[in-house]
């Protein structure tokens, strides 16, 4: 598993989160949880999310996420979920 918490140094930075789709974040990092060790979620302030083609799609004034790899989707409802890998 990467190691994100290097994500702690840049509290207060402008950053951009880049996905493997093109698709990106940009925004100040306002925090990140847990407080110390690798980061699981990081909370952006004044965020703007952009489409893999470079269009804003969303301006928010903040927004939570997660910096890690993603490594499976499943459907988390009805009798029985199914996995989306």
């Amino acid at each position: 598993m990467p190691n994100y918490s290097k994500l702690h140094d840049l509290i207060s930075h402008r950053v951009t989160i880049e996905y493997d789709t093109g698709a990106r974040i940009t925004g100040t990092l306002a925090s990140c949880q847990p407080t110390t060790g690798p980061v699981e979620f990081a909370v952006m302030s004044d965020a703007k999310m952009y489409d893999s083609r470079g269009r804003m799609v969303r301006d928010v004034g903040e927004l939570t996420v997660c910096p890690n790899v993603v490594t499976s989707i499943a459907l988390d409802e009805g009798p029985r979920g199914r996995d989306l890998k």
